[in-house]
This record gives structure tokens, sequence and C-alpha cells, in this order.
């Protein structure tokens, strides 16, 4: 099927004849009007409306551009050889992101869990194979993303900090880099892996983080100093 409207302006004739092939094509596939998940840039497919409000969704907000097979709405999995390999070696990427976190595997639970569709999974490992950009042999988009992110999470970064760095690494970066421009497309990624992050309290002198063994502890086990003074 013809996807080349999704990159058209919204108010061409395109656009409105792509929406509307989209909206029969799922209707048909999925022979329901009622609960259709919506795949504009503000829902990503994680919210279901019927089809009037889809529709106006897609025109307002734009549709996820990212969006390339739709197997939300139908569309058979069109499995890719990157796609293939990366579902294939998808334990040993998650080992390399969950160590980039400074986190074990214990953290994130079973790979089985690593996130609400498999399909969805492995769209965003195959996306994130991508250089940084074009001619970075050093990181992919995904490897850079994490790395960023960790800074985000290690530091206190408020989201509209994160996102105006995101922003100017976007800028300094040669053209056609694979960094995302805002923290929502950033979480987008994340929440595909299934990954977030948590606060902990750490001990004052750097010691320890109070989490596992030590996360209903009230003095450091190595200095001795008060958790919360």
């Amino acid at each position: 099927m013809d996807k080349s409207w999704m990159h058209s302006d919204r108010r061409s004739k395109a656009y409105e004849f792509g929406v509307e092939a989209f909206l029969n094509f799922a209707v048909e596939n999925l022979l329901t009007t009622t609960h259709i998940r919506c795949p504009c840039v503000k829902c990503v497919n994680l919210k279901v409306f019927g089809v009037g409000i889809i529709r106006d969704h897609v025109y307002f907000n734009g549709i996820d551009q990212s969006y390339k097979n739709w197997t939300f709405h139908g569309e058979p999995w069109e499995a890719t050889t990157n796609a293939s390999r990366n579902v294939e070696d998808g334990h040993s990427r998650y080992s390399f992101v969950s160590e980039e976190i400074d986190m074990d595997d214990n953290d994130f639970g079973d790979f089985g869990d690593f996130g609400s569709d498999p399909y969805e999974f492995a769209n965003v490992i195959g996306d994130g194979d991508q250089p940084v950009y074009p001619g970075c042999r050093k990181y992919t988009k995904l490897s850079a993303l994490v790395k960023l992110y960790n800074l985000k999470a290690k530091h206190g970064m408020s989201d509209v900090c994160f996102t105006e760095l995101l922003i100017l690494q976007g800028d300094l970066l040669p053209e056609g880099n694979t960094i995302p421009t805002s923290m929502y497309e950033a979480k987008k990624t994340l929440c595909a892996l299934g990954l977030s992050y948590e606060k902990m309290h750490a001990c004052p002198n750097d010691c320890i983080l109070y989490r596992k063994e030590y996360e209903d502890s009230t003095n450091c086990p190595t200095c001795g100093i008060s958790r919360w003074k």
C-alpha cells in the first residue's frame, strides 16, 4: 500500500485521500469501527478511539511518520533482515542497555517483559541500528540516546532541559543526524524497550545507593552516616 501520503502536507488532497484509505484499511482488517488504535503523533497507538476521533487526531496532530508497518491496524508484520537479526540478538542488546544505565538484568525482569509488543521492540531496535549521523562508526541512534538519557537521570535534568540539550545536539551534529528532537521522541523509543529510570537515595559520601539489600537501611554500612542527614 502506498504510504507516501504520510509525509504530505496535511492540507493536501494526497493527505486527505491517504487518511481515508488508511481508515478504510483498518476497519476492513480489524472488522471494527469503534475501537481502533490512534496513530497520531500524540497517541502513538497507545489509545483507542472511534474512527471519527482518529480522523480528527490525524489531521490536527499529524500521523506518526515512524509508523511504517501498520501492524496495529491489520497489516501483516514484514520482518526485515535487520529486524530479524535484532530480535534474535535482542538479549545481548538488552544487556548493553542495562549496563549503560548502570543497572543489572534483574532490574528489568525477564527479557519477555522488555516491551508491550515484540514487533514494536523489533522496529525500535532496527531503527536504532542507524548511525547517529552519516558516516559515524562509534555511536548508533540507540546507543547515543541511552547515553544521553543516562546523563539526564544521573544529574536530575528536567524534561525541558533535556529537550533543549537534544535540540542543541542535533544542531551541532552533521545534517541527517538521528538524534531525537524532544523528550517525547526519546521517551517513545525508551518506552518501547520497556525502560525507565528510578531516583534513589545515595550516601552523602557516595559510598552506596540505598537499593536492593540497603533499600530499608537508615545508615550507610560503610561510613555510618545517616541516610537522612
